[in-house]
């Protein structure tokens, strides 16, 4: 068929430009005009995108975590278990709606957030409490770590969290020289530790199925209990996993590239380059530069179609928070079925020296060896998120490992004062009560917004889930507060 003349004088569309022009939904070819390949090739490829949700999803596995689930092993047996499945089924939506967020739009939760908010005190406002929340992860991640070597190796507390803040700055080195894959790889390879440590345990001394089941009923005995129980959702729910999660998976998905047709080509291709450029970018008002700022549209940034990352994301977050919520549960079951009613338990020294007692040196020992893999691992996702929240609202970048040592100074502080590591990690879960509703709510609103997610906004059931899950998360919380502050028994 003959080409029109108006088809002869357009410019040849670059690969942006034809991603965009694609019909939502259509399969699109590569660079080689080739058709995306079905079956198990394209079961291959989705597996190979599994990543960013095990990453972040090690702040689930935090050494805040594992006090809070020991606590409430030994406290309460098993009765405490229906309020880990429910901190799980929670999270997968949330850590899924920021996934979703960083890949459709091609941006993290901070940097959306910092283009939206325009006054400038009320950016640095938020960026502040988010800081705080993201060093107040921190401080657990490296007490966490202290206190392994400290059980593992007989370190001082002091010494054990500056090798631990060295071992994150090399964690960080690869990062920052190898890229994001094989941070990933290093990462999962501590999150298998981790799951090794904590599980194991469980296999020698298995819970009882009956105990089991009627930890699922919903139920609490005492001020205590819903303490425990509130402590345990808030530190499942953090913050910096949240900002975290969404700059990951857009490292690892979008790409850099300039998808925008300069003004150039705009106005020498005439009324048709101009509506092109209108239909891949909008321009919102000033930002923090003065300048306008082009944003991407919906969906048109990835570097595979957004349809497929969509999907994949759905499966790293199950693969994920599977791996988390096992893990979580084994924790507890560990505490309930060998610390409940044993006298000390209730520090993680404490547990590792019941654990040796009752089930031996080796499981002791891999408890540990858990416990420092969690604080290397978490200490180094902590680190990344705190620097994207600084970028994303700031618009300020600093090397991450500059960061990791300013942000050490805190916790080694608070270790050469000689505070108590257990209660170091509870107060640090009361600052993260704080951070919770500034990460939740923008993050269910924005993601419902046709105008941020384009088709791929929520459902409106999804919507109402997350509101329900983030009044839920926020009150329950709010009651963790509370409740320390009041000094409940």
């Amino acid at each position: 068929m003959p080409k029109s003349l108006a088809d002869e004088t357009r410019p040849p569309l670059s690969r942006a430009r034809r991603a965009a022009a694609t019909p939502r939904g259509a399969k699109r070819p590569d660079a080689a005009g080739r058709k995306p390949q079905r079956g198990a090739a394209s079961v291959g490829r989705t597996a190979w995108l599994i990543g960013p949700a095990l990453v972040a999803g090690v702040a689930y596995l935090d050494p805040g975590n594992v006090a809070s689930n020991m606590t409430a092993g030994a406290r309460y047996g098993y009765m405490l278990v229906w309020v880990v499945i429910l901190a799980n089924i929670m999270a997968w939506l949330i850590q899924y709606l920021s996934a979703k967020l960083g890949v459709v739009t091609g941006e993290s939760l901070p940097e959306v957030l910092g283009r939206r908010l325009r006054n400038r005190w009320g950016r640095r406002a938020y960026w502040l409490q988010a800081e705080l929340v993201a060093m107040a992860t921190d401080l657990a991640e490296v007490i966490g770590g202290a206190v392994a070597l400290y059980l593992l190796f007989d370190v001082p507390l002091v010494w054990g969290g500056l090798i631990t803040g060295a071992v994150s700055i090399v964690l960080l080195m690869i990062q920052s020289r190898h890229g994001h894959r094989t941070f990933e790889f290093v990462i999962i390879g501590l999150l298998m530790i981790i799951t090794v440590g904590f599980t194991v345990g469980v296999f020698v001394a298995p819970p009882d199925p009956g105990g089991l089941l009627a930890g699922v009923v919903p139920r609490f005995e005492g001020a205590n209990s819903v303490l425990l129980a509130a402590s345990i959702l808030g530190a499942t729910i953090m913050p910096h996993a949240i900002y975290a999660h969404s700059a990951l998976s857009r490292d690892r998905f979008v790409t850099r590239e300039v998808s925008f047709p300069s003004a150039a080509v705009a106005s020498a291709s005439g009324g048709w380059g101009r509506r092109m450029l209108s239909a891949l970018a909008v321009r919102e008002g000033p930002s923090s530069g003065g300048a306008d700022r082009p944003v991407r549209e919906p969906g048109t940034s990835t570097v595979m179609p957004t349809d497929t990352l969509v999907r994949a994301t759905r499966w790293d977050v199950s693969i994920a928070m599977a791996i988390a919520g096992t893990v979580n549960l084994c924790i507890m079951l560990l505490a309930a079925v060998n610390l409940a009613g044993v006298e000390g338990t209730d520090s993680l020294e404490g547990a590792y020296a019941a654990l040796d007692v009752s089930l031996g040196p080796m499981i002791a020992t891999l408890f540990a060896v858990g416990l420092l893999a969690s604080g290397l691992a978490s200490t180094s996702v902590g680190a990344y998120a705190g620097a994207e929240i600084m970028q994303g609202l700031l618009h300020v970048r600093i090397p991450l490992i500059v960061r990791r040592l300013v942000t050490l100074v805190p916790a080694i502080v608070i270790l050469s004062l000689g505070f108590d590591p257990t209660i170091s990690l509870v107060l640090s879960q009361v600052v993260l009560s704080f951070g919770i509703p500034f990460a939740l709510i923008p993050l269910v609103a924005l993601t419902a917004k046709r105008s941020v997610l384009g088709r791929w906004r929520n459902h409106w059931a999804t919507t109402a889930v997350g509101i329900t899950a983030s009044v839920f998360l926020i009150t329950l919380n709010g009651v963790l507060l509370w409740l320390i502050l009041s000094g409940a028994n």
